[in-house]
């Protein structure tokens, strides 16, 4: 299995983040994607990469919820590392309308931007968008209407830690993007059981957004990668496949995307 979105040099894993790694290695899980923050969660990041050599890999971006007064600053940290060495993607960016809206602007601009770098770079894009508390506001639909407004048709990448409806899935799809599936399948009310049916496994990867969003049993707790079994597992009983072929098809979607062998 790819881990193609974990967290796992934030600070909840400090005490024990080699015996979290090696359960997910035990279990399957061949590589983790990293997606970056801020400048603040940078050296972290690398050094796990460096530590996991040709396990762990890092993406370089600002996440829409660290864009404040001080994005340029951010976005000339994120271009310095990227002139500086390669990376699997720009990420995580988007845009974020949950918590605040005070720098919708400023996060429309700072993603505009980070696409301008990915098309520079020629690197595929990690995706967060989520929608304000009354869903009043759409963060799904403005990335594709911003995606669509830079207009460049190779670009490609992963919308995280997917729950929209089955209409913002099929737009995903239809702009190259692929469903990064994690907990929220699990979850009784997560609505991914009328969905996924109707997705085809090849615009499927798995993650688990560590330490956020724990899958079923473990919902409410710290999330780890191992778990991303549990998604593997959920996804295949949705869509009545065997397990293997999630593992399978998921693994194949992401290394095709960035690029990467096993």
């Amino acid at each position: 299995m790819i881990e193609t979105h974990a967290h796992i040099y934030d600070e909840q894993f400090d005490e024990d983040r080699n015996a979290m790694l090696e359960r997910a290695f035990a279990a399957g899980v061949k590589q983790i994607w990293m997606p970056n923050c801020d400048h603040e969660t940078i050296d972290g990041m690398l050094a796990l990469e460096q530590q996991y050599l040709d396990v762990c890999h890092a993406m370089m971006g600002v996440h829409p919820c660290y864009v404040k007064e001080n994005f340029e600053e951010e976005l000339a940290v994120v271009e310095q590392w990227l002139e500086r060495r390669k990376f699997i993607m720009i990420g995580e960016i988007g845009l974020d309308f949950y918590w605040d809206l005070t720098f919708v602007a400023q996060q429309e601009e700072v993603f505009l931007r980070q696409l301008a770098l990915a098309k520079k770079y020629n690197l595929p894009i990690c995706i967060h968008s989520r929608n304000s508390k009354n869903n009043e506001h759409n963060a799904i639909l403005r990335c594709i209407e911003l995606i669509k407004q830079f207009g460049w048709a190779d670009l490609r990448g992963i919308f995280h830690c997917f729950s929209g409806n089955l209409e913002e899935a099929q737009k995903i799809i239809e702009i190259n993007f692929l469903l990064g599936i994690g907990g929220v399948a699990t979850f009784k009310n997560g609505g991914m059981d009328t969905i996924l049916p109707h997705i085809d496994l090849k615009h499927i990867v798995l993650e688990t957004d560590s330490p956020y969003l724990a899958p079923v049993p473990y919902r409410g707790k710290r999330n780890e990668v191992v778990y991303i079994e549990l998604v593997a597992r959920r996804i295949a009983e949705i869509k009545a496949i065997d397990f293997e072929e999630v593992v399978q098809q998921t693994t194949q979607n992401a290394l095709s995307l960035v690029g990467l062998k096993l």
